[in-house]
């Protein structure tokens, strides 16, 4: 994977204890910590109602000490932002041609070195949807690594890592206990959000 702002020393640390500043001066709690045996892993980014998100998102993982990547929609990385997006851990999605997508994506989590979270949304827009992509459990299982049911909650301005979801290869009723996880979560704009 591609160098991004999380291994870049003394930019990581800093934007650490601004992120930490940040979210504690704005009334926002850290919950969680990512175990040992989830340094490699797929994290849930739900729910996705607002481009506030991406900020809230990078400022819990530089808290946690993660090394994300995330992927976007490909329009976030025209210039002249391109280069930024990828330093921040971005990936470009072309959502018309993605039809490989999870075999690269758990391709380059298998074969990567050190510890590498993949942030992957499951709704695939910040708009409503019924419907959740199941991209993330397939990268997940494909690279033979845990699920982390990561949150956002504007609701309780709290963010952080809820537990570790090993995929059973019941794809139903794991999805249904996923979705249970984030029933309660409340999303900036919680009409874009249906469990």
């Amino acid at each position: 994977m591609h160098h991004t702002i999380f291994d870049t020393p003394v930019v990581n640390t800093l934007l650490r204890a601004f992120s930490r500043f940040t979210l504690r001066i704005t009334g926002w709690k850290i919950e969680g910590a990512l175990p040992a045996h989830a340094a490699k892993s797929v994290l849930i980014a739900a729910p996705h109602t607002s481009n506030w998100d991406l900020p809230y998102t990078l400022m819990l993982a530089f808290s946690l000490r993660l090394r994300v990547y995330w992927m976007g929609k490909q329009s976030l990385f025209k210039a002249p932002f391109g280069g930024v997006m990828r330093w921040l851990g971005g990936i470009p999605v072309n959502r018309e041609q993605s039809s490989n997508l999870v075999a690269t994506s758990a391709q380059a989590m298998r074969e990567a070195e050190g510890p590498m979270q993949l942030i992957v949304p499951p709704e695939g827009t910040r708009g409503k949807t019924r419907h959740w992509k199941t991209g993330f459990y397939f990268i997940a299982q494909q690279a033979g690594v845990p699920i982390v049911l990561a949150f956002v909650d504007y609701g309780r301005k709290v963010g952080g890592l809820g537990p570790v979801f090993e995929p059973t290869g019941d794809l139903d009723g794991d999805m249904a206990r996923i979705k249970a996880f984030y029933a309660p979560i409340q999303g900036k704009n919680p009409k874009q959000f249906e469990t």
